[in-house]
């Protein structure tokens, strides 16, 4: 199989591995070494075997081909976690990676949405990759596809699992329709840098994030609380530019609502909501310097 910005070359790992680098080592600390390997054989498991919720450390880097991954608790340190996953369908001929690729790409963040909702409680460095089948395993029957919480250096410690389930209904109130929001901003972003080159492509964005945040202001009705209210209040003025951006006649006009409304949706305007309702209040650098920008 195959996993996105997860590199792992195709050997095992052996309970030996700790017994060649012999060196000046003493005895006890080749001894811890041995133990340490074995440990690790005895944990090392088929990338096939991957269920949703299992905590890895993949076989080598993090993009490539892999055969296999050692399986830890949770509680240690660890570089992975598998978020979810599916099937793809039972074409008879490989479809190539880019085509699985794209399948993942659009899957995946949507797994990994679910299964870990605020994206701000993440561990610094966390992204999202994937295992899919490879030419070769698609012709013995590989149709799975795992999507994983993966750093590519480093580890974390601890089930990034934080559904809607293990949450306060507030709190998943909250992160579901702000998740979409931001979700629906970059999804529907276009290819063009100026305006001018592509208004109907801004055009159909402003009017997906102006739809997107009406659902999330209905989801906000029923959340109390001081700050909660001013964010609320914050957002249906964000609302009413982005509609007037949707129904811009030119560029200007539509730069006229576009800026309000970006800074509108500011993640650093929701910092205090999210303090009282008890969720994560530190905004991810690469949103903080978007918005800095």
């Amino acid at each position: 199989m195959k996993a996105r910005t997860q590199s792992r070359s195709l050997r095992g790992i052996s309970a030996v591995v700790a017994l060649l680098a012999v060196g000046a080592v003493g005895c006890s600390d080749l001894a811890d070494s041995a133990a340490d390997g074995a440990k690790k054989a005895v944990r090392t498991r088929s990338v096939f075997s991957l269920g949703v919720g299992d905590c890895f450390n993949p076989d080598g880097k993090a993009t490539g081909e892999a055969l296999t991954v050692e399986i830890v608790p949770c509680g240690e340190a660890h570089r992975g976690q598998v978020v979810g996953d599916f099937s793809l369908p039972g074409k008879k001929a490989f479809p190539g990676d880019k085509a699985v690729s794209a399948v993942a790409d659009q899957r995946c963040p949507a797994e990994a949405g679910r299964f870990s909702l605020d994206t701000w409680a993440l561990p610094k460095g966390v992204d999202v990759f994937y295992y899919t089948p490879t030419k070769d395993s698609w012709a013995t029957g590989d149709r799975a596809v795992s999507c994983t919480y993966t750093k590519e250096s480093g580890t974390f410690t601890g089930s990034l699992k934080a559904d809607a389930k293990s949450m306060k209904p507030a709190q998943a109130a909250y992160l579901k329709g702000a998740n979409a929001v931001y979700d629906t901003l970059w999804a529907n972003q276009s290819d063009a840098d100026y305006v001018e080159d592509d208004l109907s492509g801004y055009k159909r964005q402003a009017k997906a994030v102006a739809a997107a945040l009406d659902a999330h202001l209905k989801g906000l009705r029923g959340v109390q609380g001081a700050e909660v209210g001013k964010l609320r209040a914050q957002l249906e003025k964000s609302a009413v530019h982005w509609e007037k951006a949707a129904k811009a006649p030119d560029a200007d006009a539509f730069f006229l609502d576009y800026d309000p409304a970006f800074a509108g949706i500011d993640p650093h305007k929701t910092v205090a909501a999210r303090k009282e309702l008890g969720l994560a209040t530190t905004v991810p650098a690469d949103d903080a310097k978007v918005w800095a920008d």
